[in-house]
């Protein structure tokens, strides 16, 4: 019944319009453009982001924003214009329409040849489609079409379109006869699409990359067909230019270079009368869930004369974490983001301490300061920044979901909980099926590959510093997150003191003010042997300063997992919180731990003896330090 009502509503529509003159239609159209304008904000929103996207500074915020109403007016003149060519006459179709000599003869020196003609959806794209055949010399010529899901409007414009002559070939039955038609001297006409998905090649379209179908080059190298571009142009109230770019294709081409040809000339044909052009369809939609490029079938193709720095940045946002640990254990998914696809442009968002981390890695373009712990500000800062594509939120607060929401970050990912999905349009997997406890870093690692990036960047290689008489070893006996992951500081100091005996070495005793007190009591007891440096660097001092030491006596801290990512070897104790979740990342360091019955307890503060701590001696992390300094230390850490 439905199906009845649609197709009766759209030929009652075509009669409306039939009934007025074209002039009349054409200014009729174009005050219901202006109207569509000023009401649905979506549309001109999405046509104005698609505006910026391709002419970026070219044009000013005003010339972009008139832009896009001239442009809906010239869509609705164009559209009702459109629907009533399909009842007019094809000689009074003919006359509104003008033709260059040059295109002209182009049209039919290809005449009865194997040819793909291009199209487009600029200006009045009816007019290509009813007149087609005789700009030919009536040869034959078809199109490739997507039948509708009404029947009967669909076999309506299947009427309207042979009534000119032209074959109509199904796409949903496959391209063997559209194949056979071009081998046999067809003309076949194919639209141009920049948002094929997975189908498509990712190539530059007016500098931002675009999924571009394949199929106008991929018959025309398969059949032999030459290739020309259409186009129509508006020059006035209902009278238009259509005109054929030269001949396209080369015989040197591939099925990449001449798709991206085929970008490069539909954008100049574009830039002749950008208000023709159909901004209002989302050719740059931020694909889910791959938006990094990395698995499409076809991938990406730059053509050889692109320049290097010539794309237009895919802006990736990422939220980091609050706590440096994390931070280093996220720190390859971001690095595998950047990897992903060749424009990502990678922002990082964090607390103004974590910053001089992330300036660490070459991966990452731009570090954003956060300004103190109040949400307003910051949701300032983010909508003060160029435009963002994507969020990726690593923290699982229902704060950090509602900077990017608040920001108008059009897509926004992170994982489910903490009462947030509501502020997500799209949620990163958990594991599947529970299992074995599986490090943190494999987490963020799940959610960069759910995205499209490559599963895992090269380690990053550090130059580390010529030795310069003792050797510095560091040691961190605090712990942020509490006095439940502190070793005993008597026995660090105990260590220490047992290493520097066998050993010429300084130790450089790390942490933060309230670590003051352990601190102390080490220094006490060493002496010159140490260098007491806790309460009194800022993290780009400590990063500095790790990373001239030759190894990391520590507990579970943040600045345990720095050092790994500065490629310091560590030993490590644990008590209440478990290795194979936070230890530390790569090869070569050595975790010491004592199963106790009420292990990991991930308590702050123990509430009993706290036995797993005692359990371990001093006498086998001293063993564990010797090995290290002499070259043999077994490899137990989890590996990233």
């Amino acid at each position: 019944m439905l199906d009845y009502v649609v197709y009766f509503l759209y030929r009652a529509g075509t009669v409306a319009v039939g009934i007025f003159p074209l002039q009349l239609l054409y200014r009729i159209g174009t005050l219901l453009g202006f109207f569509a304008w000023a009401i649905a904000p979506s549309y001109r929103r999405l046509a104005l982001r698609n505006v910026e996207i391709a002419f970026g500074s070219e044009k000013s915020p005003k010339e972009a924003r008139c832009l896009v109403r001239r442009h809906f007016q010239r869509l609705g003149a164009n559209l009702l214009c459109g629907v009533k060519m399909t009842s007019m006459p094809l000689e009074a179709v003919r006359e509104c329409v003008e033709i260059d000599e040059e295109s002209s003869a182009l049209a039919h020196r290809h005449a009865n040849q194997p040819t793909v003609v291009v199209l487009s959806h600029l200006a009045n794209w009816e007019a290509i489609a009813q007149l087609l055949p005789s700009l030919f010399g009536h040869a034959r010529m078809g199109t490739i079409y997507q039948r509708l899901r009404n029947r009967r409007v669909d076999a309506e414009i299947r009427r309207q379109r042979g009534r000119a002559g032209v074959e109509l070939f199904d796409r949903s039955e496959g391209f063997g006869r559209a194949t056979e038609f071009l081998r046999g001297g067809g003309g076949l006409g194919i639209l141009s699409d920049q948002h094929a998905g997975d189908k498509g090649l990712w190539t530059p379209f007016f500098g931002r990359l675009a999924s571009t179908t394949t199929l106008p080059a991929l018959l025309a190298k398969r059949t032999g067909a030459s290739v020309l571009i259409a186009a129509v142009h508006t020059i006035g109230p209902a009278r238009w230019r259509l005109s054929f770019s030269a001949q396209a294709d080369s015989p040197n081409d591939t099925i990449n270079s001449l798709t991206a040809k085929m970008n490069s000339e539909l954008e100049r044909l574009i830039r002749v009368s950008p208000e023709d052009w159909f901004w209002v369809h989302n050719r740059w939609k931020t694909p889910e869930p791959n938006f990094l490029l990395t698995r499409y079938r076809r991938g990406i193709y730059l053509p050889l004369a692109f320049p290097s720095d010539g794309l237009k940045p895919f802006r990736i946002l990422i939220r980091a974490t609050n706590w440096l640990g994390d931070s280093v254990i996220s720190s390859d998914a971001v690095r595998a983001i950047k990897h992903g696809r060749p424009d990502a442009h990678v922002t990082i968002a964090a607390p103004a301490k974590l910053a001089p981390l992330w300036n660490l890695l070459p991966e990452v373009d731009e570090v954003l300061e956060l300004p103190g712990r109040s949400l307003l500000p910051v949701v300032r800062l983010l909508r003060a920044q160029p435009r963002f594509d994507v969020a990726i939120i690593f923290p699982n607060s229902l704060r950090s979901a509602l900077e990017a929401w608040l920001a108008g970050i059009p897509c926004r990912v992170g994982f489910r909980g903490h009462h947030r999905s509501w502020l997500l349009n799209q949620i990163a997997p958990e594991r599947a099926t529970p299992g074995p406890i599986e490090h943190q870093v494999r987490r963020y690692a799940r959610l960069s590959r759910s995205l499209g990036a490559p599963s895992a960047p090269a380690p990053m290689v550090w130059e580390r510093p010529p030795v310069n008489g003792s050797t510095k070893i560091g040691l961190c006996p605090g712990a942020e997150y509490g006095p439940a992951k502190r070793w005993l500081p008597e026995r660090f100091a105990e260590v220490a003191a047992a290493v520097a005996d066998q050993f010429p070495v300084q130790w450089m005793l790390f942490g933060t003010a309230a670590d003051g007190e352990a601190g102390a009591q080490i220094e006490g007891q060493l002496g010159e042997r140490c260098v007491n440096r806790i309460g009194k660097t800022t993290l780009e001092e400590l990063i500095a300063e790790l990373h001239e030491c030759r190894l990391l006596l520590t507990n579970d801290t943040g600045t345990m997992h720095l050092a790994t990512l500065l490629g310091v070897p560590v030993v490590a104790v644990f008590g209440s919180t478990e290795h194979r979740l936070t230890g530390p990342l790569g090869t070569g360091h050595i975790v010491i731990r004592h199963h106790v019955e009420c292990s990991p307890c991930f308590l702050r503060e123990c509430p009993i003896d706290f036995r797993c701590m005692k359990a371990v001696t001093a006498e086998e992390v001293t063993v564990a330090v010797l090995s290290m300094l002499e070259g043999n230390a077994p490899v137990i850490a989890p590996s990233s």
